[in-house]
């Protein structure tokens, strides 16, 4: 099984930490590929809450919905990497190889907008993992928390970039018919080698692009993301990408700047130098300039596009074709439609 990263790096939440002696192996081949060709595991979730308040004032939405922590999608890059350390796991191959499933999520989530305390605001699938990764197929998660959101005219707004979400169009199309849904699908390149080794188990770049036309279509307001645009590996793109979204039907197009939290950065700067060991220093370099010297800045309103003339010249490119093709703010989600959702156990209240 192909996998974005050949790291355990050490949780920086544990004390000890045990580094395999592998020197005896060297010429060990099927022991050093087993090593790093492990298999998915699915892990149950016990948590009694759904919905995450956010705070962060460069982050332009308050609540969201996590269905799955941990990613199979495997992206070497992935900011969210650093999270699944809070479980007791790895920024490495745990993150991609240990997923943990909230089953009870249409519950929680159905117990949550029935509170009295709710009052209505667009709520996001998802803010750190991508409520599409394969593991939806199977456990249909997502899909049960739209079901709920349909019913109780819950505006929601998800990201993804996984063309999975168009199995969803019946939900997606309806709600968006009363303004109550966005997508936003990342498309972060158009070379699909490229996107095999960054991205290694998502849907390739042509299946998003079919995913936005789909959609669009259907009349589901769609944002492509270039998430994340990486120092000279993908900035050259951003002219094709953005041409390709508005083709597609995009309404509007936006990106961020590649981050490296915490322990995200080692597993980066290994999957860099493994995959693109003629164009790792250049990119390190470059990124850098777009950090003052370091590798990641998390200051806010910073850490999403960074500073320096080589952030400045993405901005300003990025920010010059998307008025240049005519791309545009989504439109609102209203949030005037909601009704408390009825009781699972079907009675309704008298007060």
């Amino acid at each position: 099984m192909r996998h974005g990263s050949q790291l355990d790096p050490p949780n920086r939440f544990e004390q000890f930490h045990a580094v395999p002696d592998s020197e005896h192996l060297e010429w060990d081949t099927e022991y050093l590929e087993g090593r790093f060709s492990r298999s998915i595991e699915y892990l149950t979730d016990a948590s009694q809450s759904i919905v995450t308040q956010n705070d962060s004032p460069d982050i332009h939405f308050r609540y969201s919905v996590n269905p799955y922590r941990g990613c199979v999608h495997g992206c070497a890059y992935c900011y969210a990497r650093n999270t699944h350390e809070y479980l007791g796991f790895n920024a490495g191959l745990d993150f991609e190889t240990k997923i943990v499933v909230k089953h009870d999520a249409p519950r929680l989530l159905r117990e949550f907008l029935a509170r009295d305390a709710w009052k209505p605001e667009p709520i996001i699938f998802c803010g750190v993992t991508d409520c599409y990764q394969p593991a939806e197929r199977e456990f249909r998660i997502t899909r049960g928390c739209l079901e709920v959101a349909r019913e109780c005219h819950q505006p929601v707004s998800l990201i993804t970039k996984n063309a999975l979400v168009v199995r969803d169009l019946d939900i997606l199309g309806e709600m968006a018919a009363r303004s109550l849904a966005h997508v936003n699908l990342s498309v972060t390149t158009l070379d699909p080698q490229l996107a095999r080794e960054m991205e290694p188990r998502t849907s390739i770049p042509t299946a998003r692009l079919r995913a936005v036309e789909t959609l669009a279509r259907a009349g589901v307001p769609v944002r492509v993301m270039m998430g994340p645009i990486i120092p000279g590996l993908n900035d050259s793109e951003i002219p094709q990408v953005l041409k390709a979204a508005r083709d597609v039907g995009a309404t509007d197009a936006r990106y961020v700047l590649l981050r490296l939290p915490i322990t995200v950065e080692p597993v980066f700067l290994e999957w860099l130098r493994r995959t693109q060991p003629l164009k790792a220093e250049r990119v390190e370099s470059l990124i850098r300039q777009t950090r003052g010297g370091k590798l990641y800045r998390s200051e806010w309103g910073e850490r999403q596009r960074g500073t320096g003339l080589i952030a400045e010249q993405i901005e300003q490119l990025f920010q010059t074709l998307r008025k240049k093709l005519g791309f545009e703010n989504l439109p609102s989600l209203d949030v005037s439609q909601f009704v408390s959702p009825r009781p699972a156990s079907g009675q309704l209240r008298l007060f």
